[in-house]
């Protein structure tokens, strides 16, 4: 089964729209999830959110989505609404979804800071298969004994400091592999 993984929209509808065009016709996914922040910086985030809304992408709420500026009633209450962390079952594989890292929307999971040991105590203390996290802009997969830790890193890019990768990944399950794509449909080599 494959699960088409985005995050870091920040209302660019058209980086969504391709996006989605492509995880549907080239990857063939059978559904997709979002790590959240839906909103800011981008020219149309309430048509971001609606796109959610319509297709009802299983989302959750990033740090961004807690400030709704320029969006319709609806649309604001969606955001106020979102959990901080989903839970789902694919195909024998359990997975758990937050923004940044878990019980923290704000904190985010860099290669560089985290170890293959913390990585296992967290998926061993969320009892999960796969981690699903956004808020870096950069992917990420990290293969550990009791699972694996994924970003598909930002469909939003701007310039920063920061880098953003302009990107969506795609999860098969059971086996759990990763696989990184830039929005022109080209796989990305992701280092662990």
């Amino acid at each position: 089964m494959k699960i088409g993984v985005i995050s870091d929209i920040h209302g660019d509808y058209e980086a969504l729209d391709n996006a989605l065009r492509q995880l549907e016709s080239l990857h063939q996914v059978t559904t997709v999830l979002c790590a959240g922040d839906l909103v800011g910086r981008g020219p149309d985030p309430d048509r971001v959110v609606q796109t959610i809304r319509d297709r009802n992408i299983a989302t959750v709420r990033g740090n961004h989505d807690e400030w709704s500026y320029g969006l319709s009633a609806d649309n604001r209450a969606y955001l106020k609404a979102l959990p901080l962390e989903w839970r789902g079952d694919f195909d024998g594989a359990s997975l758990y979804m937050t923004h940044g890292k878990p019980g923290n929307n704000l904190w985010g999971l860099y290669r560089d800071h985290v170890s293959n040991t913390l990585l296992n105590m967290m998926l061993v203390s969320l009892k999960v298969d796969v981690l699903i996290t956004g808020h870096t802009h950069v992917p990420l997969y990290v293969r550990v004994q009791n699972g694996c830790v994924i970003n598909p890193g930002s469909l939003y890019t701007f310039n920063n400091v920061r880098p953003t990768s302009h990107s969506y990944g795609v999860l098969s399950v059971p086996d759990m592999s990763f696989l990184v794509y830039d929005l022109n449909g080209q796989e990305q080599v992701i280092l662990s």
